[in-house]
């Protein structure tokens, strides 16, 4: 048995619905004969009479009207299909952006700040200390300095602080050499403290942040770290206290024609609370936390 041909029932319910070829072209953008001849060869495909042609147009043959019965059917069933597909690109998203280390920390947390049900999607983005965030909707960014202008809602959140660390084999060192993010891409304070202040004794270097921590416990020397990073990957320890120069607060920011979409107050509610619970290890006030998930309902508000 020949295939049926999903356009050519297309056209057979065109014909149905209009009552003739004249009406089904005008909604076709084809020639009354051009249908014709499509529903002849979709009789002849089908092996059934779908028509009983006359003067006064087309009306459906017994055969005919089952075929429209399934054709309805299927027609419903694509829409829904396509509304179905439709869903996951409708979906409002919410953006969270950071430096990499902040942005290291709320992806490993990702599951924390939206749930399996929840009706947005999650974007989690690097954000250097300049950028704008002024036509940036749906966007809740993570500071170092408060924004002093702009339409936007700030919010205090932890205190950041930073440390020296060096690889625990390296423990009894004296004369290890000191690890630099490269100058040509470090952006805060802390990225450049070891370039600012031992320029001479630096022996490392890299221009991708991400891999400093590695270079630090394979032993190539001593670098700085926020202290929530280093206090929790193994095999690094502090190399002294934490450097006072460098502390800062978090400032929490959103656009503030944003922040009462239910997506992105959920979503600030779920990230002040989860570095609330976090305090102490972005201070340097304990080495470890235990990561507790949260229940994804009520949280306390800003």
């Amino acid at each position: 048995m020949n295939e049926v041909d999903w356009d050519d029932l297309k056209l057979f319910f065109q014909v149905a619905s209009e009552g003739g070829l004249a009406g089904a072209a005008a909604v076709a953008g084809l020639s009354a004969p051009t249908i014709g001849r499509r529903m002849l060869a979709l009789e002849r495909t089908m092996g059934r009479s779908l028509f009983m042609r006359s003067q006064q147009g087309y009306r459906l043959a017994p055969d005919g009207e089952v075929l429209l019965l399934h054709v309805e059917t299927l027609r419903k069933t694509v829409s829904d299909i396509t509304r179905w597909h439709g869903d996951a690109f409708t979906l409002p998203i919410v953006s969270i952006g950071g430096d990499i280390w902040l942005g290291g920390f709320v992806a490993e947390r990702a599951m924390e700040l939206r749930g399996k049900t929840d009706g947005f999607r999650l974007c989690c983005k690097r954000l250097l200390p300049d950028d704008n965030l002024t036509f940036r909707h749906g966007m809740i960014a993570m500071f170092y300095e408060q924004p002093q202008s702009g339409n936007f809602a700030v919010s205090k959140s932890v205190t950041m602080a930073y440390c020296v660390y060096r690889a625990e084999d390296e423990r009894w060192n004296t004369d290890l050499p000191w690890i630099s993010i490269g100058t040509e891409v470090a952006a805060s304070s802390a990225e450049k403290w070891v370039f600012r202040n031992h320029e001479q004794d630096i022996h490392s270097w890299t221009n991708a942040p991400e891999l400093l921590p590695k270079l630090i416990a394979a032993g190539a020397g001593r670098g700085v770290l926020p202290i929530f990073l280093g206090d929790t990957l193994p095999g690094l320890i502090r190399d002294g206290e934490p450097i006072a120069e460098l502390t800062h607060p978090v400032w929490l920011t959103v656009n503030d024609d944003d922040r009462q979409r239910p997506e992105v107050r959920l979503t600030l509610d779920r990230l002040t609370d989860l570095l609330r619970r976090n305090a102490a290890l972005f201070s340097g006030q304990e080495a470890k936390t235990a990561r507790q998930p949260i229940a994804l309902t009520a949280v306390p508000r800003l």
